[in-house]
């Protein structure tokens, strides 16, 4: 399938946990994956994996797991605001703030971490695998669309070995890593200690009206201990320290407006993609602090190897960004402040057998718990008029939300494997788990009052303060009982080919909206539970002496309850009472906008296929392609429809469509903003000059235009190319080149609002004249050196 994406990955292996068979004298390395939890070569593995070493990360200046999505076709790995890591994988698309579990899972050395913590630093990394297609039944989670695992470098217990790696840019980027392992008793205890600096400047966005950069710095450092106290036990322990502070602007497009009537203040000046402007009055600041602790340890038994890994992950975000993004409205800054605690603790334990003819099993146990309060304060300022805010013509409201997380799951797995002849091997494997979640939204509502203005025809609203649970105790709590697996049949044609069919079924547990404003229909505060199934054939080839690969496969995965989140949804919460509460039936006025879950049936489709080697001893390439269809199939979703012609739109005056909270549309479209159609290319040619080496290198990713009907916006194709030209000392210990990102300086939208930033009042709204947008980063020269030893 699309595998092999670093095309020094098939060149370079490096041993896991387990024995992998070694090729044959003559041939080219190839690399070695865990994906199925043993160590098997890549071609081997029936199933869809792209590969990246850490070699291949530190050559191509991968410092952020976000990075990674240059080697993958179809992979996208987003933060547009500075806090919410977004993963899409075959077009099926993940939001963190839905609340279930991830589309596409992530783990840090087999431990499932949040994607917070897990794209902000990247270095000292030994492999990282992305395996597309329904995940879980060899792993603790059940994810459907893929999981991206992330194996940080061992100990060494025999030798003293090393890197460091120094990288600096023309746009006030730097990033300073490295790490070394030091045998403290040879073989048998070790110790490895790795650190990272890094700085750079996020988007590129500058804020206008705060003469503000955006920026960024990220320290973290990890220590490490192998220790092998007799030949069959080997014991790891972990613990990585993580610090992030981010100042992402959120950059506008558009000519801007002056909001306020009779008020000739402008929200911002005119804004072209390439300006990279910011116009909020508030502060957009988010800060991660992060401790891990992981430990495993694997122990011999004969027959069998008995695994265990565990680990405590405590993590807080805090976030404080103006929501008034736009500057909609000028001259007033509404800064929402959020404290999210991440307190996770997780175990596994794994009996494996070990290697034998005709049959191997596995059978194990996974428990996770997370818990923790988020607290939000946010204004929730209700405006009588698109009025210069100097004139006080708005009830202020103050909003406080305690949100009590509970989510805890444990499962027990099994898997067998019979090799029926030397050709034909069947796997089947099946998880059985218990979820339960307690999903509540305590939010506080208060005001001091409006003294009334009765020239604007404006009464008097006195003070109220109430406390209200967002989320109705019949849909707090969520228990499930999900039975996940699949099967893969795998036959090997010839040395060089092998075609394997493989089914795999997935499952994630419907979440309640936490903080989903107060008086609105079930459906809009809890999605049902999402099932898919999912179908593969896959073909893996090799040729001329296994110096040149080719795969390809194709995959069907049907959705019943797809979960996803809607943006920017406008809603009308109905009228409030005597205390301010909303309590009546929709009364036609649009109270504010919300990110709303919601279910949809969908289907998922594509062919995958990857060419890769060294066709001769200096050169190395490999090419990347999938074409994905993903689709909704006949789906009420939650829209914006201005109009009301059933389509999404926000032209015009805005209102909702029908008589209820929302707007509904139904919609055959795309599951995400993401063509059909991409690639990634990478290649390296090196020339013989002595002891010495030169190269250069190139990476390359191509995705065509596509129109989006949710944004109603038609993007731009994007050709990005990164060249780095270089020269190694021998035997690889030193490296020095000196490269260009975005070689072309394409600037391009990768993300976009569906319409105009607005702030919703009584009268017409305010309208920034701005849409929200995110851009590909501008050309970037710099200069990279490493040392290993």
């Amino acid at each position: 399938m699309a595998a092999l994406c670093a095309s020094s990955s098939i060149l370079a292996g490096t041993a896991a946990a387990q024995t992998a068979p070694q090729p044959a004298a003559g041939e080219i390395n190839e690399i070695v994956v865990t994906a199925t939890r043993r160590a098997q070569l890549l071609q081997d593995v029936p199933m869809s994996i792209d590969v990246a070493t850490g070699d291949k990360l530190e050559k191509l200046n991968i410092f952020d797991a976000k990075d990674v999505q240059q080697l993958a076709p179809s992979l996208e790995l987003t933060n547009t605001a500075g806090r919410n890591n977004t993963a899409t994988l075959r077009g099926i698309a993940f939001d963190p703030d839905q609340g279930t579990s991830p589309a596409v899972d992530l783990y840090l050395n087999d431990i499932p971490i949040d994607a917070q913590t897990a794209f902000t630093a990247i270095y000292d990394i030994e492999q990282i695998e992305v395996l597309r297609g329904p995940q879980g039944s060899l792993r603790g989670r059940t994810s459907p669309a893929g999981a991206i695992t992330i194996r940080t470098r061992r100990p060494d217990l025999d030798d003293v070995d090393g890197y460091i790696q120094a990288t600096a840019t023309d746009d006030a980027a730097y990033n300073v890593q490295g790490g070394v392992s030091v045998p403290l008793i040879p073989g048998k205890l070790a110790l490895r200690v790795a650190a990272l600096v890094d700085g750079n400047r996020l988007n590129q966005v500058y804020n206008v009206n705060r003469d503000q950069r955006s920026r960024s710095r990220t320290e973290s450092a990890r220590v490490s201990l192998a220790w092998q106290p007799v030949e069959t036990v080997n014991i790891g322990l972990t613990y990585q320290y993580l610090h992030a502070d981010n100042r992402q602007n959120q950059q506008v497009f558009g000519p801007g407006n002056a909001p306020a009537q009779f008020d000739p203040t402008l929200s911002g000046p005119p804004a072209a993609i390439g300006d990279y402007i910011a116009v909020a009055e508030g502060i957009r600041r988010y800060q991660n602090n992060s401790h891990f602790v992981n430990l495993a340890l694997d122990w011999d038994l004969g027959p069998a190897t008995l695994f265990f890994s565990g680990a405590h992950q405590y993590s807080v975000l805090n976030q404080d960004g103006d929501q008034d993004s736009a500057n909609q409205v000028p001259n007033y800054v509404n800064v929402q402040s959020v404290r999210t605690p991440y307190k996770v603790n997780t175990a596994e334990l794994r009996l494996v057998s070990n290697d034998g003819d005709f049959w191997n099993w596995s059978v194990g146990a996974f428990y996770s718990k997370q818990t923790g309060d988020v607290t939000v304060t946010q204004r929730a300022d209700q405006f009588f008029g698109n009025f210069n805010t100097a004139f006080g013509l708005f009830l202020p409201i103050n909003v406080d939300t305690l949100v009590p997380v509970y989510l805890r799951t444990y499962s027990f797995a099994a898997s067998s494997s019979f090799q029926f002849t030397d050709k034909l091997k069947v796997e089947v494997a099946a998880r059985y788990g218990n979820n339960k979640s307690i999903q509540k939204g305590l939010i506080g509502v208060s005001s001091p009052g409006f003294p009334g203005f009765p020239a604007f025809m404006i009464p008097p609203i006195p003070g109220f303060a109430s406390v209200s649970d967002a989320v109705p105790a019949n849909l707090a709590e969520t228990t499930s009982h999900p039975l996940t697996g699949g099967v893969t049949v795998t036959y090997e044609i010839s040395p060089d080919a092998t075609a394997y069919f493989a089914y795999g079924r997935s499952f994630r547990s419907g979440t309640a909206g936490v903080s989903v404003p107060v008086n609105i229909t079930d459906d809009l505060i809890k999605t049902k539970s999402e099932r898919s199934d999912a179908f593969e054939v896959g073909l893996k080839t090799s040729f001329l002496d296994r110096r040149l690969s080719l795969n390809i496969s194709a995959f069907y995965q049907k959705f019943d309850g797809y979960i996803s989140r809607f943006l920017g949804i406008n809603y009308d919460f109905g009228a409030r009472n005597v205390f301010g509460v909303p309590a009546g039936a929709p009364d036609g006025t649009i109270d504010g906008s919300f990110d709303f879950n919601y279910n949809g049936d969908a289907t998922v489709k594509g062919i995958e296929a990857t060419i890769a080697g060294r066709p001769v001893d200096n050169w190395d390439f490999s090419v990347s392609a999938s074409y994905i269809k993903a689709r909704y199939d006949n789906a009420v979703l939650p829209c914006n429809d201005f109009n009301g012609d059933g389509k999404p739109d926000s032209t015009g005056t805005a209102a909702i469509t029908g008589p209820g909270n929302i707007s509904y549309c139904a919609s055959n479209d795309r599951l995400s903003n993401l063509p059909d159609f991409s690639l990634t290319a990478n290649s390296e040619l090196r020339f013989a000059m002595g002891d010495l080496q030169p190269f250069i290198r190139g990476l390359f990713t191509y995705r065509p235009s596509v129109f989006s009907s949710t944004s109603a916006f038609d993007y731009k194709s994007r050709e990005l190319l990164n060249l780095y030209v270089g020269l190694r000392g021998s035997e690889a210990r030193w490296e020095i080149n000196v490269f260009a990102k975005n070689v072309l300086n394409q600037k391009r939208i990768t993300s976009i609002s569906q319409g105009n930033a607005l702030q919703p009042t009584a009268g017409a709204a305010y309208d920034s004249g701005y849409r929200l947008i995110s851009a590909t980063n501008p050309r970037e020269f710099g200069v990279t050196t490493s040392f290993k030893f």
